[in-house]
């Protein structure tokens, strides 16, 4: 074997097995040095040094033994710094979307996913794309601005032209004052010339979640199908950037393997992104195994506590300070409240998991993908998030104005985000509240944009924000900085 080499091109080097081990091994000889965590502590806090706000963020070694770290004193302060930290770069802003699932054809045999091959009680639907037409229109009724596109891997049923297909549709529906202004994919690992295809066609994010970093695991997990060959999977997101997609989501699904060897496999993909395209993934994402039909999660023996959970949070805002962090309807209200705190900056809302799902009166549970714990309505979300000081954010700005890549992460170090992505969610958020909120939530979201007016640093630019809101309650759409 080659080793560990963050610039390998190579799944195996770039998440080095053996790498894993000695971090973890690390971590465990150095969870009780106090000295050693306050000075990593130390050189993660945000610092202004001159016009730009410097965050150096961690490698998977020093973030590694944050996790493992057992001292209560020592935990209280990395929840703190993990706050700190989401403040400075996202503000009290969460951004919104919702899972579109198009198809749940699949030819892999994934052992935690009910849409594998083998599932003969699970019903097969794949959308027209009038079907998809009315999931849309269905989805913009509710206020939606940002999907997040899913389908099982068949070459038959899911070609890369559906796909395509797929997204023109979405892109094309104009219902009333709805719109959706993003798109992002979630679709198997394949070629650059797919990728390729993908971006040509106005993708936002690229999302591809490994599941498990370790190989001999995610071989066992996945004994046939494409999606079988662990180098092919892990080495996507490369493929994608090469392609030019600039923005790609990661995740893996915990409770599969060991959390500590998932953590630090995670952060090795993020910093070989870095080393080698210059910019780290756009986002992260952390789901957990679910119920759903044909699966208990019980059979995994990896599951984790809230209480890790949360740390696993705060110690990644930590890791990754200019990275967008995700949860999805998954999770309950309780635990969704406790990872915005430690440095979640977006969610789904109303979200249902089944093909043709957002049509159906009632929610429908034979072809979804996984159990929905957080069943509440986009409006009570939004009024939740307004109610415990968050501003719920439909923003798509810096995709549609080319801040993507690189170009999005000056903009985050450089603190002028306060004066772009903080206005543009106010007027987001008035949209959503003449368009589509219940009497309630636009109470305390006028009250709340009035308040959060006051904290746009630059003059103008908060002038013009008051002005655009004006248009917006007059009848306009669509204003972005």
């Amino acid at each position: 074997m080659a080793g560990y080499n963050v610039r390998s091109g190579k799944a195996d080097d770039f998440i080095d097995h053996q790498e894993i081990l000695d971090t973890l091994e690390y971590a465990d000889a150095h969870k009780n040095d106090i000295k050693l965590i306050e000075e990593i502590l130390h050189k993660a806090r945000p610092v202004w040094k001159g016009k730009l706000l410097d965050c150096k963020g961690l490698d998977h070694r020093e973030a590694s033994l944050l996790l493992a770290c057992e001292d209560p004193g020592i935990n209280k302060r990395i929840v703190e710094l993990a706050k700190e930290i989401k403040r400075a770069f996202y503000g009290n802003r969460i951004v919104l979307f919702a899972p579109l699932y198009l198809s749940n054809y699949c030819v892999n045999g994934c052992l935690y996913c009910p849409y594998h091959m083998k599932n003969k009680t699970i019903p097969r639907k794949k959308l027209t794309q009038e079907e998809i037409r009315a999931e849309v229109i269905a989805l913009q009724d509710m206020g939606h601005k940002r999907l997040a596109i899913e389908a099982g891997e068949d070459p038959v049923n899911n070609p890369i032209e559906y796909i395509l297909d797929s997204i023109r549709t979405i892109y094309s529906v104009h219902h009333k004052n709805g719109d959706i202004r993003r798109v992002n994919v979630n679709i198997a690992a394949t070629t650059v010339d797919e990728y390729r295809m993908l971006k040509d066609a106005g993708i936002g994010t690229y999302i591809l979640f490994q599941e498990t970093y370790h190989r001999e695991g995610y071989e066992t997990l996945h004994p046939t199908g494409p999606k079988s060959d662990y180098s092919w999977h892990t080495e996507a997101m490369d493929r994608a950037m090469e392609a030019g997609i600039d923005d790609v989501g990661l995740g893996v699904l915990f409770g599969l393997d060991k959390y500590r060897y998932e953590f630090a496999g995670l952060l090795m993909h993020a910093e070989h992104l870095e080393a080698v395209h210059g910019v780290g993934p756009h986002t992260i994402s952390f789901p957990r195994v679910k119920p759903a039909d044909d699966i208990d999660p019980d059979e995994f023996d990896n599951g984790i506590s809230d209480e890790i959970f949360e740390k696993i949070i705060a110690c990644a805002r930590i890791a990754v300070p200019y990275t967008g962090m995700i949860i999805s309807t998954r999770e309950s209200e309780e635990v969704r409240r406790m990872a915005l705190n430690m440095g979640i900056s977006q969610i789904s809302g109303g979200s249902r998991t089944s093909v043709g799902g957002y049509t159906s009166k009632e929610r429908p549970h034979d072809t979804e993908q996984f159990d929905v714990s957080d069943r509440r309505s986009l409006d009570e979300v939004v009024g939740w998030l307004i109610r415990d000081g968050f501003i719920p954010s439909f923003c798509t700005a810096c995709y549609r104005a080319g801040r993507t890549g690189d170009r999005f992460m000056s903009l985050c170090k450089s603190g002028q985000i306060q004066n772009c992505c903080h206005p543009n969610a106010l007027m987001t958020l008035e949209e959503y509240l003449e368009d589509y909120a219940s009497p309630e939530t636009k109470i305390v979201g006028t009250a709340m944009i009035e308040r959060e007016l006051l904290s746009i640093p630059d003059e103008k630019v908060r002038e013009m924000t008051r002005e655009h809101l004006a248009e917006i309650k007059a009848g306009r759409r669509d204003f972005r900085f």
